[in-house]
């Protein structure tokens, strides 16, 4: 039989491009509500009564009402979100199969899942193995730099700089953002990072399409035993083998550079994850880098819902 799938929020960028990820597959039906309609709460709930599996891509109020329309705790379609609504909600499993051991089961068994936010995923990949592995201390006070491309900004953003001329091209090239420093990703990277201290977190978006960049700058002496970049690189590359996503590279990441410079945009198109240590023995950068639409946001969710569903978990994804 077909997974029947919901994506409420289908015309939104997230909604966009899991559906373009789904629209292909033989092992799934898609339903599709009238975009006359798409508003209407009898409408969604109709939908997400004959669903199987609904995925929301909606802000965060309208995340909340879904799930009420969904039948709540006591409902029968299983939920995906995609908002930041419930990412830190005890009741809802998070959904970062690559997060500790047993998490793909959890995934797997739950009927509500929260699909993890961009720049925290790439947060929590680099630093939680240094607290779990006790080189860093959950209390040390970090900083994260950060840098995406604008269609994470929604609809709203791509349009407006898309629209740019050349002279607001170049005084919007980069912009950092969120400098109250009060982003709403803080609560659920400092939750699944293990962190008790909640990151300075500092982000940019700039005058790209799509891609992402995380970095985490330690000095060692913050570190237990003062180890080295290789040291640090080696505690990753054990944690995330065999990860079919996750891809960390040798110190330095040579591969990674052009002529010297880290682009922001090479993963994109892809469910991929790299994760890399730069630095000597006073200072450490980690890096992630990923596609902010894809293992960032549609290509998570995709790998979410075919954990869900029971098939292989790359169905449907690049790495």
């Amino acid at each position: 039989m077909l997974t029947r799938v919901f994506i409420d929020g289908e015309a939104g960028t997230t909604g966009l491009q899991i559906a373009e990820r789904l629209q292909s597959r033989a092992d799934l039906q898609l339903l599709r509500i009238d975009p006359a309609a798409r508003k209407d709460p009898d409408a969604r709930r109709k939908l997400l009564e004959q669903a199987d599996v609904a995925i929301l891509c909606l802000p965060d109020d309208a995340a909340v009402e879904a799930v009420a329309l969904a039948g709540g705790a006591n409902g029968a379609c299983r939920i995906l979100d995609a908002s930041t609504a419930h990412r830190t909600n005890p009741d809802w499993v998070y959904g970062l199969p690559e997060l500790e051991s047993g998490q793909r089961q959890r995934i797997a068994g739950a009927r509500l899942v929260a699909n993890p936010g961009c720049y925290p995923q790439g947060f929590i990949l680099l630093v939680r193995p240094l607290i779990e592995a006790g080189l860093l201390a959950p209390d040390v006070p970090l900083t994260v730099h950060a840098l995406s491309g604008y269609s994470g900004g929604g609809r709203s953003m791509i349009e407006t700089y898309q629209g740019f001329d050349e002279a607001a091209r170049a005084r919007n090239n980069t912009r950092p953002y969120a400098l109250g420093l009060k982003h709403k990703h803080v609560p659920e990277m400092r939750h699944y990072s293990r962190t008790t201290t909640p990151p300075l977190f500092a982000p940019s978006v700039g005058h790209f399409e799509q891609g992402m960049l995380v970095q985490i700058p330690l000095f060692t002496s913050m570190l237990r035993g003062r180890p080295t970049p290789g040291d640090v690189r080696d505690l990753l590359a054990r944690r995330y083998a065999g990860e079919p996503f996750v891809q960390v590279f040798p110190v330095g990441a040579e591969a990674a550079l052009e002529g010297g410079f880290l682009g922001p945009t090479a993963c994109n198109g892809t469910n991929r994850i790299e994760l890399m240590v730069f630095g000597h023995e006073e200072q450490l950068l980690l890096t992630a880098r990923l596609d902010n639409l894809g293992k960032g946001a549609a290509g998570a969710a995709v790998q979410n819902l075919n954990l869900m569903i029971g098939v292989e978990e790359t169905t449907g994804l690049l790495s």
